[in-house]
């Protein structure tokens, strides 16, 4: 059937929002790559004129899947052994579950390849409309992989130096850690170690130069060691070579709570007390902390806030218009309870 001549076009939409075809296409079919400021002129456009892009159209091009991505570069055991993740999620899904989104995860060890290859075939099969990545690493190839492939995507963390990748994050990120030096140093601690997690994380770098710099401030230096993984096993393995040192610390920081709580283990199993004979702090301040004894200090990011707000910026960027402003997160903070005490000896 023909379209009738007064019957407005795409053309039009595109003229009446001052912008291009290929926007108004992209807006109307949720392709991703599109401001906020320019969707809502479309949308104003399409409106006005009573367009809607032909439903035949829209099936050959690819309608949207209503359908978020997310991809970890972790073992398929996680969500069992590690809770980070899940509060994580069930942030997003709070924002995304009432829109009619579902969230699709992906758990692919460590392969880069293989992650790659994930995203790429998830692109291709037109499963997904976006992403939310996790987890920001030096010199991260998603950010470039994702815009070569034309799906928008949120990091919840800081990107590598100065990447244009739209992220959210704590309000400060880092204050939590100042604040767990100011800690053990106002309770005497002063051999000091940090058991961070892998090299290739930002947040792994960031935290621990901020920590030791802060620890050196005031005339301490930390031993410091790098875990190949955010792993509980390998946690437990470093504390228990920590405290056969002839200097052993007094207290451990950890890159995570379940770390810390391994390593708290480690150190009861030694017959050393904790917190008497050593003071533990770990990272996230999950649930599970709290209910431990002796319960967990931990440094508090607000993981679920996070979540929601990486799902609704990524909605923006899809065309969507949920209702109400981005949320601020609030800056991290220490937060104290049994497993940390004075330093009763040096």
């Amino acid at each position: 059937m023909r379209r009738n001549a007064d019957q407005p076009t795409i053309d039009d939409v595109a003229a009446l929002a001052g912008v291009s075809r290929s926007a108004v296409s992209k807006v109307m079919n949720g392709r991703g790559g599109i401001s906020p400021k320019t969707a809502t002129a479309v949308r104003e456009a399409a409106a006005k004129l009573k367009w809607v892009p032909s439903a035949t159209a829209v099936a050959l091009r690819g309608s949207r899947t209503r359908s978020v991505g997310m991809v970890i570069a972790r073992s398929t055991d996680l969500l069992a052994t590690d809770p980070y993740f899940a509060v994580m999620i069930s942030g997003a899904e709070q924002v995304l579950a009432p829109r009619g989104y579902g969230l699709q995860l992906h758990l692919m060890g460590d392969d880069p390849e293989a992650e790659s290859a994930t995203y790429r075939k998830l692109v291709r099969e037109r499963r997904v409309d976006g992403f939310l990545l996790t987890e920001s690493r030096i010199g991260d190839p998603r950010f470039a992989l994702l815009r070569e492939l034309d799906r928008p995507a949120v990091l919840i963390g800081i990107p590598w130096r100065d990447d244009p990748q739209p992220h959210v994050q704590s309000a400060d990120p880092l204050r939590g850690m100042l604040d767990a030096a100011r800690h053990l140093l106002d309770l005497g601690h002063r051999r000091v170690a940090y058991v961070s997690g892998p090299d290739d994380r930002v947040h792994t770098v960031q935290r621990r130069e901020t920590f030791v710099e802060a620890m050196r401030a005031a005339g301490v230096t930390p031993a410091t060691v790098a875990a190949r993984r955010f792993d509980s096993l390998e946690a437990r393995t470093i504390t228990e070579e920590l405290l056969r040192r002839p200097d052993r610390p007094t207290a451990i920081v950890y890159a995570n709570d379940m770390m810390a709580l391994a390593g708290m283990g480690a150190a009861q199993r030694a017959g050393i007390d904790v917190p008497g004979g050593l003071s533990v702090v770990g990272h996230d301040d999950l649930p599970i902390g709290a209910w431990h004894y002796p319960a967990l200090t931990s440094v508090a990011q607000d993981l679920a806030s996070l979540g929601a707000a990486a799902a609704l910026t990524l909605l923006r960027l899809l065309g969507e218009e949920p209702p109400g402003p981005i949320p601020d997160i609030p800056p991290t903070r220490l937060i104290v309870r049994e497993s940390t005490a004075k330093a009763t000896h040096q």
